[in-house]
């Protein structure tokens, strides 16, 4: 899995774009001014700092894995400095997602996978003024990202505990649109085309869905090229560790894969 993992890598490196190989003014604009941003930004600062401390955080709980699980430790009781340094998104692509959330500016942004809560931290920071729902399966898990959240002074988050499947439904049914779904969780091919499916009557021309992952196995290629082929799907845009997906109408539906 792992050999595959980097192949897919090295051919997205081979056949990925810059942003001035995009043609569409909508990609190149969000390439130029989002996604290629690695300015330093004061928000990230104390996210940072606290991820630091959770390198460091040498006490232990227990993992309930209610997806696809890891592929590196499958120990249910786990340091959570562990579960820091192999499961948390690096601060690159963390701030990628912080910069996404920013640049669509939405009312309400769900994620589906807290882990310990940096990226919820980072959508936070975001949208101060957005209600941020974010919904973790583990439920010790959630308790240290409930701390990070107290710790960090966050206070426009709400955390939700289960399964994915019996809590999301519910949660896009009180929502009159969704603005950002952030999905990064059970890397399951029938879940992830699940997800997908209970968003889309509630998307609109601004909504961004992001999924994570989509090289994680055969089954999450294959669901994120349903997702690409949906006719509701005007453009997406391949960064191989996250896609991002638009509904733009009038917009010529077309596939990006962009080097990040």
């Amino acid at each position: 899995m792992i050999i595959q993992f980097i192949t897919d890598f090295l051919k997205h490196r081979l056949t990925a774009k810059s942003r001035h190989g995009t043609h569409s003014p909508f990609v190149y604009q969000l390439a130029d001014e989002v996604i290629y941003d690695f300015r330093d930004k004061s928000e990230y600062k104390n996210i940072e700092l606290q991820r630091k401390k959770l390198f460091n955080d040498d006490s232990k709980i227990t993992v309930t894995d209610l997806g696809a699980g890891s592929h590196l430790n499958k120990n249910r009781t786990k340091k959570v400095s562990q579960i820091a340094k192999n499961a948390l998104k690096s601060p690159r692509l963390a701030q990628l997602i912080y910069r996404l959330a920013k640049n669509t500016n939405p009312k309400t942004a769900i994620e589906l996978g807290t882990c310990l809560g940096i990226t919820t931290a980072y959508l936070s920071k975001a949208c101060p003024k957005a209600e941020i729902i974010t919904i973790e399966g583990c439920p010790e898990t959630a308790e240290v990202a409930k701390n990070n959240f107290q710790k960090l002074d966050l206070n426009n988050i709400e955390l939700h505990v289960g399964n994915f499947d019996l809590i999301l439904p519910d949660l896009i049914a009180k929502q009159p649109t969704l603005d950002f779904v952030y999905i990064d969780g059970n890397h399951r091919k029938d879940a992830t085309l699940n997800y997908f499916k209970w968003c889309l009557p509630k998307v609109t021309e601004n909504t961004l869905l992001i999924f994570d992952d989509i090289y994680w196995s055969e089954g999450m290629k294959e669901a994120w090229t349903e997702i690409k082929n949906h006719p509701d799907v005007t453009v997406t845009v391949d960064l191989f560790w996250i896609g991002l997906v638009y509904f733009k109408k009038g917009q010529a539906k077309e596939h990006f894969k962009l080097k990040f």
